[in-house]
């Protein structure tokens, strides 16, 4: 889930100061005034333990079961924090979908086939798809199909139900692995989980649209000492602010987790995205399938993309944490790294260049022809542009694909180079 309209890149200049001890009085936390719960929790939580790491303040910010953003507020949509693609346009989810069938076809058309969405939003993806999914029963066959929701927020999880199955959903009590399943409008099995790992074991395809840039990063700094953690702590000219400090010594995340190669100044690591990517790299290597992550990305180039968004508007990240959305863009080349050996890894490739791959200049053609009403005519040229137009969502959206190794097998031994590669949406690429 992650922003449409993110279309400024320009971020304010950020100064940290290296971190030493200090202390803090209980009486000056009593003090402080602030419109958020986590904030006042935080202030708390670093006065008693000191600086806590950049992940641990994403994680608290987003996440936190009582006051967490994903938990408590409908950000989507244009009275929300950010628009995604898919309420952009019904072509985005439309190509998807036409991929995902693409790929069962190419892996062997196999007779069950999970639909898996990571962080799904409204579920207006998830819609877009099924409609594909339905108008192609042909193809299909009698091939068992179902879908699978990963979502830690309960109100998006009643959004995508309403939006998915008309509310035809049973939430289940208890920890269960599923949370709430039901049947789609379309007549498939749906269910709802809290992690990757409850999903069933099958040949499945994962999408993971704007999923990743919303896990905790943790950031870094190259020093004269070495790699250095910049961590969050308590401004003691303010002490009602937050800002960001660099740790005087070794953290055990600035000892592990920096690749030996770096030659950055400045680099932003997301070890929880790496440990999703391997989980989803085991499972299409044992059980078949492919993935495609679409998100704000790149390929090991850029350094300080840590922000905050709220009423689609730039905001300060360290501002009223749990009342606005945080993103950073994602590495994809260390997602690549932890897929390791097991699986074949396509991209990143530009948003523009996959959907003009999937040939979404004919399905505007389609629609424009079947379509009088002027307004309509314009909003559907509007949103084409918008979804590639390269300094509009074009080039800033990336998409990278997993694939199981012998869905490609045959073709490792071809001798012409320019042989184009048999991958929907990915065939100007090299294999890697």
């Amino acid at each position: 889930m992650r922003t449409l309209l993110r279309l400024k890149r320009v971020m304010p200049e950020v100064r940290w100061t290296m971190w030493q001890n200090r202390s803090c009085s209980n009486s000056s936390i009593q003090r402080l005034e602030s419109n958020s719960s986590i904030h006042k929790h935080l202030i708390s939580k670093i006065t008693a333990t000191g600086p806590i790491s950049v992940a641990e303040y994403m994680r608290e910010a987003l996440t936190n079961p009582v006051a967490g953003y994903y938990v408590k507020n409908d950000m989507l949509g244009a009275g929300g924090d950010f628009i995604t693609s898919p309420e952009i346009s019904q072509i985005f989810g439309e190509l998807l979908g036409v991929w995902c069938v693409s790929e069962w076809m190419a892996a062997g058309k196999s007779n069950t086939f999970q639909l898996v969405e990571l962080g799904p939003g409204r579920g207006s993806l998830a819609s877009d798809i099924l409609r594909v999914f339905s108008q192609l029963k042909t193809v299909l066959g009698e091939t068992d199909i179902s879908v699978h929701l990963v979502e830690v927020s309960p109100k998006l999880s009643q959004f995508q139900a309403e939006c998915l199955t008309g509310d035809n959903t049973q939430p289940n009590d208890g920890d269960q692995p599923v949370y709430r399943s039901g049947t789609t409008r379309t007549g498939l099995p749906i269910s709802w989980y809290r992690r990757i790992e409850d999903i069933p074991r099958g040949f499945s395809v994962f999408l993971a649209h704007e999923f990743f840039d919303a896990i905790p990063i943790h950031k870094f700094q190259r020093t004269e000492k070495g790699w250095r953690e910049v961590m969050v702590d308590i401004d003691p000219e303010s002490p009602g602010k937050l800002r960001f400090v660099v740790s005087h010594s070794p953290t055990l995340a600035s000892s592990i987790l920096i690749q030996k190669d770096e030659n950055r100044q400045h680099v932003e690591v997301c070890p929880e995205g790496g440990v999703i990517v391997q989980k989803l790299a085991n499972r299409i290597a044992e059980d078949g399938g492919a993935a495609l992550i679409v998100d704000y990305g790149h390929d090991g180039t850029k350094t300080d993309t840590f922000r905050g968004f709220k009423g689609h508007q730039l905001h300060n990240v360290l501002e009223a944490p749990g009342m606005a959305d945080l993103t950073a863009d994602v590495d994809i080349s260390y997602l690549r790294k932890m897929t390791g050996n097991e699986v074949t890894c396509l991209g990143p490739i530009t948003q523009r260049s996959f959907l003009k791959n999937m040939g979404i200049d004919s399905r505007l053609q389609v629609l424009l022809r079947n379509c009088h009403d002027p307004s309509t005519r314009a909003q559907l040229i509007h949103s084409y542009d918008m979804l590639i137009n390269p300094e509009k969502m074009g080039h800033r959206f990336q998409f990278f694909s997993l694939l199981n190794r012998g869905r490609l097998a045959q073709y490792r031994g071809m001798q012409k180079n320019t042989a184009p590669l048999p991958v929907a949406g990915f065939a100007e690429l090299d294999m890697q």
